[in-house]
């Protein structure tokens, strides 16, 4: 722990411009370098930005991420003691670093390292946003903000933001196929196959990734038509996996299949909006859709 923050105000020895150097790393750690040094400046004190960067150097408080981390490990309540806006530089900046640390294609990393994959953080973090504000408000410029990245650097990945949201459905219904293929191959009969598949699906849905979350929204709120046809393949080929856990249900005569599965789909790719956790778990929800649309609702 740097006691630096925490202790200085009592430490006679230590001069008095470093221990307001330590006052404002304590009680404004985003401030730069040169804003400390025009801060103190004005406080009657002479010190230059370098000055101000030596003695941050001295106490190893020289970036906003150390400084918020020994702001968290000084308070005895860790992150809770930081604002929202600071956990959020505090993780940002930490990603980064991860990201600084990552060897390139090939290079070989150190034992016991498991670098973060930049393709993988910038999907992740286009999902979330994609998630949370929408196809139309996410730009690259805030996808980047978000992992800490220069835009440069998403583009590096990605020719364009269309070529981002694309990716975030390939892989996430590639994922959320996978694993609902695999919990249809431990399934029983016809129900309990289509019962298992449903768990899934609604379980990703609102406890999974950014990635699986986007997957299960409705494309069709981002008023994109071209867009969404470019998705269709992959919405097809996932929905071909439900439409053959209809066509083997034993249902009544004349039933319609296909708006049997629409509705089923449909149905479960709104619960993100209403689902609150505490309250029934996403297997619950997924199996009180099935065994109403098995069972029906009217009372015998």
């Amino acid at each position: 722990m740097n006691s630096a923050l925490t202790d200085a105000d009592h430490q006679t020895h230590i001069p008095a411009t470093e221990v307001e150097i330590l006052r404002l790393a304590r009680e404004e750690p985003e401030l730069g370098q040169a804003a400390v040094a025009e801060r103190l400046r004005r406080a009657g004190f002479s010190i230059s930005a370098s000055g101000v960067r030596y003695l941050w150097q001295k106490h190893g408080l020289e970036t906003t991420v150390k400084r918020l981390r020994a702001l968290a490990d000084g308070s005895g309540e860790g992150i809770a003691a930081l604002t929202d806006q600071q956990r959020s530089l505090l993780e940002r900046g930490a990603l980064s670093a991860q990201l600084a640390r990552a060897p390139s294609p090939g290079e070989p990393g150190s034992p016991g390292d498991e670098p973060l994959d930049r393709y993988q953080v910038i999907l992740n973090a286009a999902a979330e946003l994609f998630s949370e504000q929408g196809y139309d408000r996410s730009s690259i410029r805030d996808i980047a903000r978000k992992v800490g990245l220069l835009p440069g650097s998403v583009y590096h990945h990605f020719a364009s933001k269309e070529e981002l949201y694309l990716a975030v459905h390939r892989e996430g219904f590639h994922e959320v196929m996978e694993a609902v293929k695999a919990a249809i191959a431990e399934g029983s009969d016809p129900w309990d196959r289509l019962t298992r598949a449903c768990e899934v699906h609604v379980h990703l849905i609102v406890g999974g990734s950014p990635i699986h979350r986007v997957t299960g929204h409705s494309l069709s709120l981002i008023g994109n038509h071209e867009l969404l046809a470019k998705i269709q393949p992959v919405r097809a080929a996932y929905e071909d996996v439900f439409r053959a856990l209809i066509d083997a249900l034993p249902v009544t005569p004349g039933a319609d299949r296909t708006l049997l599965r629409l509705m089923l789909l449909g149905a479960m790719n709104w619960v993100y909006l209403w689902y609150r956790e505490g309250r029934r778990s996403p297997k619950e929800i997924a199996d009180a859709m099935v065994e109403m649309v098995r069972r029906g609702v009217q009372s015998a």
